[in-house]
């Protein structure tokens, strides 16, 4: 009786055993996939809402023309200007921020620049990007996208005078070097040469996204934090060895 037992549980250890070695790696690439086609779509709702926003602004292009002519035509010059004021800071706010070159990058960079305004954050940005590379428009979009996001995400918990992002994109030594600087809480949580995330959920999935894009393509990663401040850098070839 006691070998019988002792052989059930043996074939139950094994059973559970193959699964986890089998259906787990699938269950972790699915949870991934959703994770990342969840990350796209938002990006392309942000893009899209940011096109609706300069859509109408030039819907309202010759209703702003006619005030200004009607405040011309009357030598109101200090209304007129001070309303050229006012549409200038509206147009900051709608008009494109970065052209880098690439279609994908330009869409991506300024749908979360705009959100990154709205959120009273100091950024500098400069950005040149080839216009055809190796790495597909998925992976750059969520590796960029990713970055933003944790940026924001760590400046939400810092001081409104304290906030900055910097943003630097540029070809390297024959490699897309991509820079994102931010400030931050205190300092990030190591556990060896891996940064832990102190959220929950499916949004853990962004540090191993980034890990898994930049493996992916035989690139250079690297994060350094120190008190108040988050850096990664990210070094991609831009062609396929």
């Amino acid at each position: 009786m006691t070998w019988q037992i002792i052989g059930i549980l043996a074939v139950f250890i094994f059973i559970n055993y193959m699964l986890w070695i089998f259906a787990m790696p699938r269950y972790v690439n699915r949870m991934i996939s959703r994770f990342q086609n969840e990350l796209v779509n938002r990006h392309y709702d942000e893009v899209e809402t940011m096109y609706r926003r300069m859509r109408g602004w030039r819907h309202d292009y010759h209703n702003h023309i006619q005030t200004l002519m009607a405040y011309l035509s009357v030598a109101q010059y200090e209304e007129a200007a001070r309303y050229l004021e006012l549409l200038a800071e509206d147009l900051t706010k709608v008009d494109t921020v970065l052209r880098t070159g690439n279609v994908m990058v330009d869409a991506v960079l300024n749908s979360k620049l705009t959100m990154i305004q709205e959120r009273d954050i100091n950024v500098d940005a400069t950005a040149m990007v080839p216009k055809e590379i190796s790495i597909s428009d998925i992976d750059l979009s969520v590796l960029i996208g990713n970055l933003m996001d944790n940026a924001m995400e760590a400046c939400a918990k810092v001081p409104k005078e304290d906030r900055f992002i910097r943003i630097y994109i540029d070809v390297l030594k024959g490699q897309l070097y991509i820079s994102v600087t931010n400030s931050m809480n205190g300092t990030a949580k190591r556990k060896g040469n891996h940064i832990l995330s102190d959220k929950q959920g499916n949004h853990g999935f962004g540090l191993l996204r980034i890990d898994d894009i930049v493996a992916k393509h035989g690139g250079y990663l690297n994060r350094r934090t120190e008190d108040g401040v988050f850096a990664t850098e990210v070094m991609l070839p831009l062609v396929e060895s």
